[in-house]
């Protein structure tokens, strides 16, 4: 009898142990799971994809404003982050099927993605809009039926095209192959996420390629965790305070060349 009341004694100190430390506070304030502090987590992202994730061709160090966003969440959340980059398809694959614990690469936040993802609370507004080059007869989304129209393989553009126009769809792994045959001649138009193409504009296709029509599908942008993750909770706080203390304010104004909208600037 002395040794089951010993072993019951035992087994409910381990319980509360286990208890407090998934309750443990980390040192923004925020509450971690025990299970994940001081763990590494591998980040699928892409790296072609400006200004939020891209290689620095001098550093050959993965830049851009996803990857500094998702390193001060980690930072925060107590937890530690290392990347795998592939294109924008394998990576929705891997991540639904489980291989990835967390995602980011201007991912949209979507209800069929949600059936097997779990996101974080929203990070960037965006939408898409169709590039075409400046002298083209092109002026909305209406008038690609029948044109051969880029977009990038698993995206939620190639799934508005499909679904809304009888555009030729040519979709590619990297959206930036695209772009360089849109401005070859050899499509009549790319519709993709409104920063990205707005970007390559600016960097790329100045006097030969223009948006047209209006921003189409507004979006969110949202970091994909594998389903049913406990590092959703602690990321989405650290999140809220970096908005809150202005630190994601400076984050989009080193990417983004300017202040981020009202919504974003916290309240400090």
């Amino acid at each position: 009898m002395k040794k089951k009341f010993i072993f019951l004694v035992a087994m409910v100190s381990i319980m509360l142990t286990l208890a407090a430390c998934g309750t443990k506070e980390n040192a923004d304030g925020s509450k971690g799971n025990g299970d994940t502090k001081g763990k590494t987590y591998t980040v699928a992202t892409d790296s072609n994809f400006k200004p939020f994730e891209y290689l620095n061709t001098k550093t050959g160090e993965l830049e851009g404003f996803d990857v500094d966003l998702i390193k001060e969440i980690a930072k925060r959340a107590g937890y530690e982050v290392e990347f795998e980059t592939m294109d924008f398809d394998g990576l929705l694959a891997g991540m639904q099927g489980g291989r990835y614990e967390i995602g980011i690469a201007g991912m949209s936040i979507t209800p069929e993605r949600e059936e097997t993802l779990d996101f974080s609370i929203p990070y960037y507004d965006s939408g898409i809009i169709l590039m075409v080059p400046t002298d083209s007869d092109i002026e909305s989304i209406d008038d690609v039926d029948g044109k051969k129209i880029g977009s990038r393989q698993g995206s939620t553009s190639e799934s508005f095209l499909g679904k809304n126009t009888e555009a030729q769809v040519e979709a590619y792994p990297e959206i930036v192959t695209a772009y360089m045959n849109l401005a070859n001649g050899k499509l009549d138009g790319v519709l993709y996420d409104v920063p990205n193409v707005q970007y390559y504009i600016a960097q790329e296709g100045k006097g030969k390629l223009k948006t047209t029509g209006e921003i189409l599908q507004g979006e969110s942008y949202g970091i994909a965790f594998k389903k049913g993750s406990e590092l959703v909770d602690p990321s989405n706080e650290a999140l809220e305070s970096m908005i809150k203390d202005g630190t994601y304010a400076e984050i989009y104004e080193k990417y983004f060349g300017e202040k981020p909208g009202d919504e974003w600037l916290g309240e400090e």
